[in-house]
């Protein structure tokens, strides 16, 4: 899934392309794409971009009328920046924009069946999914929160929460906790302070590293498979980027956890979960 600097580094990349350009048109090729209808698709023809920027992992459209558009791209959905534009429908298509005069349009599409990917038009004064997002991790109250937080949650579950903090998946949560020499299955509330602000500064590290290298991408977000940047996210039997002991994982039906045991889990070794119980 497309992270935080992902999606910070294609807005910036739409901005340079649209910024000040006007929408001709918008193209609604998935039905379950579109997850609001007020406004009306139609009624963002011809208004203005002022600016793209993102929230989270939300691509944020802000129109000269108020309005904004957001693009969610779950797991598997991709953009493209097409110049100049296409008719073409693509399997998994979503949506496409037209943005005149500068003949560039936008493709939202998706990979696979799951049909998740999908935009929402909103009104002034509304902030739609946007209002349940938590800080993101440059923000002040993000280290507020890690210094004062008594969650009980277990930390790579609790960093992927959307609503605790804005922005991160499985591959910076496997990369931060690694940095900061944490177990991704203690909690919050068992950390001490210095731990703590290990932490805050891991999390910071790998998002600002991320975003660095997603700066040198060209186009749009168009690759089936991201995420091969990572330091320890999808490195299993790799060598620790602190240590050099080779990296273990925890299984899940639907995801995986990779970690070293001699820097993050005091040399024990965590259970696959599908298997038998976690050991801690």
């Amino acid at each position: 899934m497309p992270e935080l600097p992902q999606m910070q580094a294609l807005a910036e990349r739409l901005d340079d392309a649209v910024r000040g350009s006007v929408i001709e048109r918008v193209d609604v090729l998935g039905f379950s794409g579109l997850k609001t209808v007020d406004p009306p698709v139609s009624s963002v023809a011809g208004r203005t971009v002022a600016g793209v920027g993102h929230r989270g992992k939300y691509l944020v459209l802000a129109l000269d009328d108020g309005v904004r558009v957001l693009v969610h791209l779950s797991q598997a959905g991709r953009v493209d920046i097409e110049r100049p534009p296409k008719a073409t429908r693509p399997r998994g298509a979503v949506v496409r924009f037209f943005f005149g005069p500068v003949a560039v349009a936008m493709l939202v599409r998706e990979h696979g069946h799951e049909r998740k990917a999908g935009f929402w038009l909103l009104a002034p004064g509304d902030d739609g999914p946007l209002a349940r997002l938590g800080p993101e991790p440059g923000e002040g109250a993000f280290a507020d929160l890690l210094r004062a937080s008594g969650e009980g949650r277990q930390l790579h579950t609790l960093l992927r929460d959307q609503r605790f903090v804005a922005g991160i998946g499985r591959g910076y949560a496997d990369d931060a906790l690694n940095r900061a020499r944490v177990s991704p299955f203690a909690s919050l509330k068992s950390l001490d302070a210095d731990a703590r602000e290990r932490l805050i500064a891991a999390v910071r590290g790998v998002i600002a590293d991320g975003l660095d290298r997603e700066r040198e991408r060209k186009g749009g977000l168009s690759e089936p498979k991201l995420g091969t940047e990572f330091e320890v996210h999808n490195h299993l039997g790799d060598p620790c980027p602190n240590c050099r002991e080779a990296l273990l994982r925890v299984s899940f039906e639907s995801h995986e956890v990779v970690y070293c045991k001699a820097c993050q889990t005091k040399g024990k070794v965590l259970a696959d979960r599908r298997l038998s119980r976690l050991l801690r």
